[in-house]
């Protein structure tokens, strides 16, 4: 009796822990499917918005959009990603522009992330900043897009083990990099963002076209403030640089032109 009592309490503590081990990622395999993402085009979905309405990834084609995907049942890794997200998505719209990238927010637990479900879960993580949006989807959907964007999860012991990522998608729906980890500053976000968006200038006269390439390379990090600031002496000596340039080329000239013997 005592003998089938140790054995049911010994099958009784590795089932748990067995059901956690289930839902365990490969760090190495999920970072290599991650990165093998950078250069594939997003498929064109259509996701629900928390107001019921539909949302589609081919109306955000001509700005950057960053991509995160949470289950709204987690308590730890999920609400993380969002406060660090939100700082750094704070920065760039300040630094950028309010309306130069759109950031979505999707729920990839399709039983439970309803759109109520995420417009409390964003609400509860104070996410107000505008082009930020919360979206639900089917299964179809959100296979298409985990397995696009290479985000590993699958089901663990009271939730989901999954990859701690940040999408960033250019302008005309390609990958073009990917943020790691819950704890992440917000360089990590912007400064792919800045490269993005100055590598695709694109709109307005050529003047406009390099006012804003040259605004988007002057633009810096302050770690003091945690804010970006455009950095005007950086002008000041492309100003000065090319009127010394001028000012050469123009005695150059005049010493060409001069008659042979001239004094």
């Amino acid at each position: 009796m005592k003998w089938a009592l140790l054995v049911l309490a010994l099958l009784l503590a590795v089932e748990p822990a067995a059901a956690h081990e289930s839902g365990k990622i490969d760090r190495t395999v999920a970072l290599a499917q991650s990165k093998a993402a950078i250069g594939r085009a997003l498929p064109a979905l259509t996701f629900t918005d928390v107001k019921g309405k539909p949302f589609r990834l081919a109306g955000l084609k001509g700005k950057p959009v960053l991509v995160s995907m949470v289950y709204t049942g987690c308590t730890d890794i999920c609400p993380l990603i969002i406060a660090h997200l939100y700082k750094a998505v704070e920065v760039a719209q300040d630094a950028l522009g309010k309306n130069t990238f759109t950031t979505l927010t999707i729920g990839f637990d399709v039983a439970h992330d309803t759109p109520e479900r995420m417009q409390s879960f964003a609400r509860a993580r104070g996410v107000d900043l505008p082009n930020w949006y919360f979206l639900s989807a089917d299964q179809d959907s959100i296979d298409a897009l985990s397995s696009t964007t290479g985000f590993t999860f699958m089901p663990a012991a009271g939730g989901f083990g999954h990859m701690a990522q940040v999408t960033l998608v250019d302008q005309k729906g390609v990958i073009a990099a990917q943020v790691f980890g819950g704890n992440f500053s917000p360089q990590a976000i912007v400064e792919p963002l800045k490269n993005v968006l100055a590598g695709n200038a694109q709109g307005g006269s050529i003047l406009s076209q390099i006012t804003q390439r040259i605004r988007l390379f002057c633009t810096v990090y302050n770690p003091n403030t945690g804010r970006y600031y455009v950095n005007y002496s950086i002008f000041i000596a492309l100003a000065i640089g090319l009127a010394s340039l001028g000012a050469v080329a123009t005695w150059l000239v005049r010493e060409f032109r001069r008659p042979d013997g001239s004094a």
